[in-house]
């Protein structure tokens, strides 16, 4: 016995008046009464059919199901308008009728859902601070599987292929299937996409008839079906980025911007573009009313914008929204995991969450769930949910619903529906046809009209880097290498640092020099300033800059901050030799050492701590993070690669401090030791004699020399000594 389930007819070109279904299986023909009104309502006025033959039971000697569309014409049966052809039968059959649904059907009105109650879970002691929805997004980035489900969080479900391919939700096609219908003139040709004339919307369910006489036949299905004339409703689609699009300009980039179709109407401005960057972040959410299934394919394209028109097309994907709209696993809006009554995460749905757990218990014939007066406990499906299973005293999260809410959210979440989620869309292009030029990851929200105003939209606008200095004061310098030797035949060292934040070498910045350093000791007391551009939801610096001169628009850049000091010593007439460097990530900044007696590196060079009491260093601590405790002060290791490892060259006394872009203007504070010395003060260094003893430079020799009081041997032994540096400097 064959049931099909004829729902409607969809994308006929031309001037349909009335056109009807004919379906061909096994010698027996199936006509459905014809659509009066295709361009009001492409459904069928009547949609349950019922076929009955012998057929072998074997899969591959089942005949295929032939579709064919006809319009009224002047001779019967009419105008042929498109056919297709069903095969591989098999994923429709139903052993048990009544019982077991095949796969891929869905409405049968007998379905249930098991429930599986949660265990406990323990109290969150603090109350969690609320967050927008881009931390949820960057946290369920993050997220690896770790987190129970009863943890008092919000949870982003994101899916890397779009939701169709998921496969406990069945393709979104668990109500009726999508077949396409092909111009008339035979199948298409093996390797050949030929492009379909329109499609037929519907489903089969083929099922044995039971043999013993008087027994009666199985219930039918498809018994308790929606609506099927045309609903109004309000489409917000959300797109969040792109990234790994197809390049359209000579620079190996793109300038992407958004463009969202539905029937007739089209959003997206040309001139809110992302420029230079093949991993745009739109961030944008479009509003649309359409009537489906009038217009049920959403295209959602990315554009490549030019500075003259036309723009070109980098890839486009579209989505059918009344599979969405049809599907039990109510994709038409994602459950969120908690329940806020306002704050970013507001309940957006039409119906509250124990009206929906009511709706669907009405829809799939079961009885309607049982709420406790005070709403901590729920009957439903046979099963009884309490709140504490879940939930152990009030709820640590803001804006927390009513009990009732909650403990409905619970159970729906229990159910396959799908959550609240972000799904990743390939993009294509009719230009190159089969290869992916991107992806794009957003969401669609579809509300019916008849079910009432849905909530807020959700806020998806980007964040905007937030502005921060950093200070950092070179105090001191410690067992420095000395790459010179003075005349004495002694090794020394004009050391000087300099510094800068990873992106931002134009920003780079040097102290003084500490010349004649004997002993690989230097004074400084010398402040560093560097502003920069944080976004604080990615982890990383912002810097906006023009990659050449013809530029018109600025690139955005992101790197991790990253503060880079390096030791080096002055020479005079060669070039500068390289001493040391020190590279710290300001969001998991190794802890300093107390001392310099203390500090070493590891054996990659990062920082270990050596315990007091022995030689045997000690692993390092865990990082800190310098936005979130503003300060530190300590020696920090200076390391050196030789030969592929690294090792110990030097130690830097630092003081660290971040301060946010009011903060800093509230509190100047002066380069070096310019004004206004403050925050804090740097009085000039306490540099050795030593350093002194040998003058600063050859000049200097010389004036002294030709200044001696006693001329002679001194005078010459004076002339000598600086024969002898300049000779040494330059050789």
């Amino acid at each position: 016995s064959l049931q099909v389930l004829a729902w409607g007819l969809r994308g006929l070109r031309g001037a349909v008046q009335e056109p009807r279904l004919e379906l061909h299986w096994g010698g027996q023909t199936l006509w459905t009464p014809g659509i009066k009104d295709f361009a009001s309502n492409p459904n069928f006025p009547s949609t349950a059919f019922l076929l009955t033959l012998a057929l072998p039971e074997e899969e591959q000697f089942m005949p295929p199901i032939r579709l064919r569309v006809w319009d009224k014409g002047p001779k019967e049966p009419g105008v042929l308008l498109g056919q297709g052809c069903v095969q591989g039968l098999g994923r429709y059959r139903c052993w048990a009728p009544g019982h077991e649904q095949p796969s891929g059907s869905g409405n049968t009105g007998t379905g249930s859902y098991t429930v599986v109650s949660m265990p406990e879970e323990e109290e969150e002691e603090e109350e969690e601070e609320e967050v927008d929805w881009w931390s949820k997004f960057y946290m369920a980035l993050e997220d690896k599987g770790e987190i129970p489900w009863g943890a008092n969080r919000d949870r982003l479900k994101i899916y890397g292929c779009e939701l169709e391919a998921v496969p406990e939700f069945q393709g979104l096609q668990d109500f009726c299937h999508t077949f396409l219908l092909h111009k008339p003139g035979g199948p298409p040709r093996p390797g050949e996409d030929p492009e379909p004339v329109g499609e037929f919307k519907g489903l089969f369910c083929i099922y044995p008839l039971p043999k013993e006489p008087g027994v009666p036949p199985p219930p039918p299905h498809f018994q308790q079906l929606p609506p099927s004339t045309p609903q109004e409703c309000l489409v917000r689609v959300y797109v969040v980025r792109a990234f790994d699009l197809s390049p359209r300009d000579v620079t190996g980039l793109s300038d992407p911007y958004v463009r969202v179709s539905l029937g007739k109407k089209t959003l997206g401005q040309r001139e809110q573009y992302v420029p230079n960057t093949l991993e745009p972040v739109f961030g944008r959410m479009f509003e649309l009313t359409a009537t489906i299934p009038l217009e049920k394919d959403l295209r959602v394209t990315v554009l490549d914008h030019d500075r003259l028109p036309p723009d070109q097309e980098i890839g486009s994907t579209t989505i059918d929204l009344e599979n969405r709209l049809l599907s039990q696993h109510r994709a038409h809006c994602g459950l969120p995991t908690l329940h806020h009554t306002a704050g970013p995460a507001a309940w957006r749905d039409q119906l509250c969450p124990s009206r929906t757990l009511e709706l669907i218990a009405a829809t799939r014939g079961l009885p309607s769930p049982q709420f406790s007066p005070e709403g901590t406990a729920v009957t439903f499906n046979h099963q009884t949910f309490i709140g504490n299973h879940f939930e152990r005293g009030p709820p640590t999260f803001r804006h927390a619903g009513p009990p009732r809410e909650r403990l409905a959210l619970h159970v729906l979440n229990r159910c396959p529906f799908v959550p609240e989620h972000l799904e990743t869309r390939a993009l294509y292009c009719s230009a190159q046809p089969g290869l992916e030029q991107g992806k794009l990851q957003m969401w669609v929200d579809i509300f019916p009209a008849n079910l009432g105003p849905p909530g807020p939209p959700v806020n998806i606008d980007p964040r905007k880097a937030e502005g921060y200095e950093l200070r950092c004061v070179v105090w001191n310098a410690q067992d420095v290498e000395m790459g010179d030797i003075n005349l004495l035949g002694q090794r020394m060292s004009d050391i000087y640092v300099t510094g800068w934040l990873d992106g931002l070498w134009e920003q780079r910045q040097h102290t003084d020099v500490h010349y004649r350093c004997l002993d690989g000791h230097g004074a400084f007391n010398w402040r560093f300033l560097f502003p920069f551009e944080f976004l604080a939801a990615e982890k990383l610096c912002a810097i906006s800059r023009r990659e050449h001169i013809w530029s018109l628009d600025e690139t955005v850049l992101k790197v991790p901050p990253k503060l880079i000091l390096q030791v080096w010593d002055n020479d005079k007439f060669k070039a500068d030799d390289f001493l040391g460097i020190l590279e710290l990530d300001l969001r998991q900044l190794p802890r300093p050492a107390p001392s310099a007696r203390l500090c070493r590196a590891g054996p990659e060079g990062s920082p270990w701590l050596r315990w007091p009491w022995g030689r045997t260093p000690a692993p390092a601590l865990a990082p800190i993070n310098l936005f979130r405790v503003r300060r530190a002060r300590g020696w920090w290791p200076c390391t050196l690669q030789e030969g592929g490892s690294w090792r110990l060259s030097g130690k830097l006394e630092l003081s660290l401090e971040l301060l946010t872009a009011q903060e800093a203007e509230e509190r100047p504070a002066g380069k070096g030791r310019e004004e206004p010395n403050k925050y804090p003060v740097l009085p000039p260094p306490r540099r050795s004699k030593t350093s002194l003893l040998w003058f600063r430079s050859p000049l200097r020799l010389l004036r002294y020399g030709i200044r001696w009081r006693y001329c002679g041997w001194a005078g010459l032994a004076a002339m000598a000594v600086l024969l002898l540096f300049l000779m040494h400097s330059l050789f």
